[in-house]
């Protein structure tokens, strides 16, 4: 994809709305390999690498799914399970008790109201245990192809606040503002590309200014005189 020229007179002090599409297709010719880092094989498998990534990295979920997958392949296996044998598989990750107990109870419940099937709405999804908006956006996305929501993870919420296109703190005020600024179709797209500039390029304590393809735009930039940690 060729890198998209930068409009004579926009810069980083005009407003979001003439910004937002510019950065978004100047990140999309930097990164065109951005997608989700979980490693996953279907639907079921996407839901607990993402119930599992809350407070984790998604290199560590990597390193256990593939052990946990094998031993338990499925909601059935899951549900049938014992704590402390879902535990032995996930110890190495934050949270991991209380993580057992959500996938056991997320597997209970798919068996019990969907048929052992991982359900396609939002309504439906983070009334499971362990799934707020977050997961159930990257489930939907990712696993049914559907725009319902921005992903709000620590990079996009960083990003988003730097970047001047929100002001809020709250990851579901800060979804809005994206859903208000972007295409539905370009949602997934959003939450991708700043995942990966965030992890990447604007890293949150030595964001790399002078390698960044969107640097011209940012108002949080040092060549803006802003060092925006947040």
């Amino acid at each position: 994809m060729e890198e998209p020229a930068i409009p004579e007179g926009l810069t980083r002090d005009r407003g979001k709305t003439l910004r937002a599409p510019l950065l978004l297709d100047l990140l999309a010719a930097e990164l065109p390999d951005a997608s989700i880092a979980l490693d996953f094989r279907d639907r079921w498998e996407l839901l607990v690498a993402t119930v599992l990534s809350a407070q984790s990295t998604d290199v560590k979920v990597n390193e256990v799914t593939p052990g946990l997958f094998a031993a338990f392949d499925g909601p059935e296996a899951v549900a049938a399970a014992t704590q402390e044998e879902i535990e032995a598989h996930i110890s190495s990750l934050g949270l991991f008790r209380q993580k057992a107990r959500n996938l056991r109870a997320i597997a209970a419940l798919l068996l019990e109201r969907h048929g052992g099937e991982v359900p396609d709405t939002m309504e439906e999804l983070i009334a499971l245990p362990g799934v707020a908006r977050k997961t159930a956006n990257v489930v939907l996305s990712n696993g049914f192809g559907r725009n319902d929501g921005v992903v709000v993870d620590t990079h996009v919420a960083r990003l988003a606040r730097r970047l001047r296109l929100t002001r809020h703190e709250d990851a579901v005020r800060i979804e809005r503002d994206l859903m208000r600024l972007f295409p539905a179709a370009r949602w997934l797209e959003v939450s991708d590309l700043l995942i990966h500039h965030g992890r990447r390029t604007c890293t949150a304590r030595s964001p790399r200014c002078g390698d960044c393809v969107i640097e011209p735009l940012c108002p949080s930039s040092r060549e803006a005189g802003c060092t925006d940690k947040r």
